[in-house]
């Protein structure tokens, strides 16, 4: 896809996490919108995956450790074709296949259950080990919070992936400056990120803007190139991307929009796409 297709088709996934969440009346829309931009390109350019065979031995594999961002990567998935857009009205209600966080067992699409903070690395650090023991030649992509990676075990699976030279392992830090209490940098600060991953081995990529595509695949394809070492894409974005009201807003990490924020952000959306369909 070009980049403007793929800056069209977060636009719908944007649109797929505010309705999830509003229907849910509960969830994480702000984290969920800043990494949009990064749930699109992944699944719909960057990973080896096919929608219509989940579990094909040689897909690329992804892990959501900052798992309570279900939202984002549900409405990737549901775009991608791995499962009915209409799934996104059932998020968290009982029954469903999508819950609060991702579950393995029944959401096409899904390579680990995650939300238990500071473990989703650890389990992809396991996968890309696996697939270098086993001669396979799969990538193991995971996403984590800035505020997230204040917990230890982050720095104790990023000691091993260095150590064990996992050259097919790409962490993905979503630095969007925000966690449920307030600033990263006033709650616990994990800065300087770069410079500490630097130190466990890897080799880093800071992208000054997490939410632009031609950023995102520059650096996507860097980290492909890399070899010996594992990657780390830290990517500098907005919390709430795309909807004005609640873009920077810390009171958007954990909460559902009523019915008339949800129709003004839906709204915003629809022009955004409408301006990008005159490109």
């Amino acid at each position: 896809m070009t980049d403007l297709e793929l800056q069209k088709m977060a636009v719908e996934v944007r649109k797929g996490i505010l309705t999830g969440v509003h229907a849910a009346k509960a969830g994480h829309p702000g984290g969920s919108l800043s990494a949009a931009d990064v749930f699109t390109y992944l699944y719909f350019e960057e990973m080896n995956i096919d929608p219509k065979n989940p579990q094909k031995a040689d897909r690329d594999r992804f892990v959501l450790s900052k798992g309570h961002t279900a939202p984002g990567l549900y409405s990737a998935l549901a775009y991608r074709g791995f499962f009915p857009v209409e799934d996104l009205l059932t998020l968290r209600h009982v029954g469903s296949h999508l819950q609060g966080h991702p579950c393995i067992r029944n959401t096409p699409g899904i390579d680990a259950a995650s939300g238990s903070l500071g473990q989703g690395v650890s389990v992809a650090v396991g996968m890309a080990l696996s697939a270098k023991i086993s001669g396979e030649g799969y990538r193991v992509y995971t996403l984590a919070g800035d505020g997230e990676i204040q917990e230890g075990q982050i720095w104790e699976a990023a000691m091993f992936a260095g150590y064990r030279k996992l050259d097919n392992l790409c962490l993905i830090v979503d630095n969007n400056g925000l966690q449920i209490d307030g600033a990263v940098d006033e709650v616990c600060s994990p800065y300087p990120i770069d410079k500490k991953l630097e130190a466990f081995q890897f080799h880093v990529i800071n992208v000054a803007d997490g939410n632009d595509m031609a950023s995102l695949r520059d650096a996507f394809a860097r980290a492909r190139a890399v070899k010996g070492q594992p990657t780390a894409i830290i990517l500098k974005t907005v919390k709430g991307k795309g909807v004005s009201y609640m873009e920077n807003v810390v009171g958007w990490h954990g909460k559902a929009p009523n019915d008339e924020q949800y129709a003004a952000a839906m709204e915003e959306l629809e022009k955004a796409g409408e301006a990008l369909c005159q490109k």
